[in-house]
């Protein structure tokens, strides 16, 4: 018990010497240690790495997750240690509203059939972000945020440290202070033995407290020194992580063009003059006059390749043949013949008609019909 009442007073005295030392310090009252300007660059480097550390993890936290929501309630699953709820994406999200309007228009339909092919791919593309976010969460955001909740705050620990050390150094010398202007006077001839003794043996244990402080100051300036060293060693790692996330980046990009790329030349097999007549017949006061649009890339469909030249055959020739309609086709006007897919219809050619038309007959209906919209039949 009296140990601890000693130890707590000792204690008490410090942090008094301390606030007293920092007090006198702020109004200019008592001398201050300075660090060397190499320690001083150390400390702003430090500094500095911290503060752009944070931005950096803080703008690729946005990046990766526009939400702010969903940041914070992932924020925290992981402080309460509990995995997170598993969540369909934007890209995912979007797909499967395209794959169920497609079921839901059919799948049959030049329109539905589309629009389940732009839905997969979009589903893709979001199974692609999530890998980029996995890979960035292990391999940038992890080592970043390592080095703010552990060696920053490591080093923060000790600077704060040798910040006490440094107080009780520089209050040592302010006691020893007045004992060496006392030794610099006479000696007087009132002061008596008794006081001498006193005197020296204060002097004494100033002078072996300023040792200790000295002692513990420097080697804490020296443990500092090394930790804030070690921050080069930080910008090494941090710069291999970076590397790790633009390939994932990279790769990412990569994977989403790719799959754009195949999308199109699905698409590409998809005849679009449905959408050109579409607007054309909204349109007031044009020209009832449409023209099948071919696809700007990607390979025409395999059966309308081979059955060129059987076309060819029947627009320079007279007669009649039957075709197969491919995809629903909407007339644009009067004079055009609307088509359902799977129908067979007769086809003839006329002359003067442009040669991506022919005359289409059903019953007792008749009109022009886009030959990219129709198989011939043997």
């Amino acid at each position: 018990m009296d140990f601890n009442v000693k130890r707590l007073a000792a204690d008490a005295g410090t942090l008094f010497s301390r606030a007293v030392q920092f007090t006198e310090e702020k109004f200019g009252q008592a001398e201050k240690t300075e660090l060397d300007a190499h320690f001083e660059n150390l400390l702003t480097r430090a500094e500095t790495t911290k503060h752009w550390t944070e931005k950096i993890l803080k703008q690729t936290e946005v990046l990766l997750q526009p939400n702010p929501n969903v940041r914070i309630e992932e924020f925290l699953y992981e402080k309460l240690d509990k995995k997170v709820p598993t969540r369909m994406n934007n890209h995912e999200l979007l797909g499967q509203s395209m794959i169920d309007s497609g079921n839901e228009f059919g799948p049959g339909t030049a329109y539905g059939n589309a629009l389940i092919k732009c839905g997969e791919t979009e589903k893709q593309i979001g199974g692609a972000e999530r890998e980029l976010i996995q890979s960035s969460a292990i391999n940038f955001l992890t080592p970043f945020r390592n080095f703010l909740e552990g060696d920053f705050k490591t080093i923060l620990k000790e600077r704060k440290l040798l910040q006490n050390k440094r107080l009780d150094l520089d209050a040592a010398k302010t006691n020893v202070r007045p004992f060496m202007c006392t030794s610099c006077d006479e000696p007087s001839l009132t002061v008596s033995l008794s006081l001498s003794l006193s005197l020296s043996l204060s002097l004494s244990q100033a002078e072996q407290d300023l040792k200790m402080t000295q002692s513990e100051f420097d080697r804490q300036a020296e443990i500092t020194r090394l930790l804030l060293e070690g921050i080069n060693s930080t910008h090494a790692h941090h710069l291999h992580c970076l590397n790790d996330f633009v390939e994932a980046q990279m790769t990412y990009y990569a994977q989403c063009y790719q799959y754009m790329v195949d999308l199109q030349k699905q698409l590409g097999n998809f005849p679009s003059a449905f959408s050109s007549n579409n607007n054309q017949s909204t349109a007031s006061g044009a020209a009832s006059i449409s023209v099948p649009i071919l696809p700007l890339s990607g390979p025409l469909p395999a059966n309308t390749a081979n059955a060129s030249s059987g076309f060819t055959e029947l627009q320079n020739f007279s007669g009649s043949r039957k075709a197969r309609v491919l995809y629903d086709y909407d007339a644009a006007g009067s004079n055009e013949l609307s088509l359902l897919a799977d129908e067979v219809i007769m086809v003839s050619s006329v002359p003067g008609m442009d040669s991506d038309w022919l005359m289409g007959e059903r019953g007792n209906q008749k009109g022009k019909v886009p030959i990219t919209y129709l198989e011939l039949l043997n």
